[in-house]
């Protein structure tokens, strides 16, 4: 399918590996150019030939997204590179180590909420004068299913609600702008270095059958590229009535009604 952004500029955080990679790759393959994030240069730079060998522009910022304060200075390297940002896609996060609030200080929470939230509100604040400038934005948060509803550890599921929130009220406020503010809910995706694929190596077989067999009604982890795909799907046209919204893609795994 061709979604019509060939051309567009988009930056990926997080987007080296994992779902950030599936997101810059879908990007890329619709012709879009790519400037992703991450905090190993190694690892960035081989996604970058990727990309390029889709036939786009495509560059590799080193940047830690849990410090909103040097954001800017990301913004500024990618509009210099690439030019103007059309697509924002958030996807940089973290869930922590701790779990429930009898291990969890509000500094660890704090450090939760800079990784998942307030690095993503600074760069949402960087791109929208351009975007609302040329009447045209795309925003696309990555939340979790465990920000819809009840599951994962504290602080991840707090900052990833708020996350969830805050997109639905830019979305709705920015409506009439041209810019259009979406958040994608993933289930329990694996992929290389995730935190599923560590479950799987750290724990017995028949731990991790029983894990899938109660909480995925597929029978099997979810994978990357649905989510990639959804992102490029949000970033078109073709979504062009989608706005404030949190879409699920997750396999069936959520039990949320909404």
């Amino acid at each position: 399918m061709d979604l019509g952004i060939a051309g567009k500029t988009a930056l990926v955080t997080g987007g080296s590996r994992g779902l950030g990679r599936a997101a810059a790759m879908s990007l890329a393959g619709e012709g879009v150019n790519v400037a992703i994030c991450g905090r190993t240069r190694g690892t960035l730079d081989a996604t970058v030939g990727d990309l390029k060998a889709l036939g786009v522009n495509s560059v590799g910022v080193v940047a830690d997204v849990s410090a909103p304060s040097s954001l800017d200075a990301l913004h500024n390297e990618v509009v210099a590179s690439l030019g103007t940002i059309d697509i924002l896609v958030n996807n940089a996060g973290g869930s922590g180590a701790t779990v429930n609030i009898d291990d969890t200080s509000l500094d660890d929470f704090k450090a939760i909420f800079d990784l998942n939230l307030f690095g993503s509100y600074r760069l949402m604040e960087l791109v929208l004068p351009q975007m609302k400038e040329q009447a045209w934005g795309r925003i696309i948060n990555i939340a979790s299913i465990y920000g819809r509803e009840s599951g994962g550890k504290l602080s991840y599921m707090a900052a990833k609600a708020a996350l969830i929130a805050a997109t639905n009220h830019a979305g709705r406020s920015l409506a009439k702008t041209g810019v259009l503010v979406n958040s994608i809910a993933p289930g329990s995706i694996k992929h290389a270095d995730g935190s599923w694929e560590r479950y799987e190596r750290d724990n017995a077989p028949e731990v991790v059958e029983a894990f899938i067999s109660q909480n995925m009604p597929m029978g099997k982890w979810g994978w990357p590229e649905p989510v990639g795909d959804m992102v490029a799907f949000l970033s078109s046209d073709r979504a062009g009535l989608i706005t404030g919204a949190c879409i699920p893609v997750d396999g069936g795994q959520g039990g949320s009604l909404f």
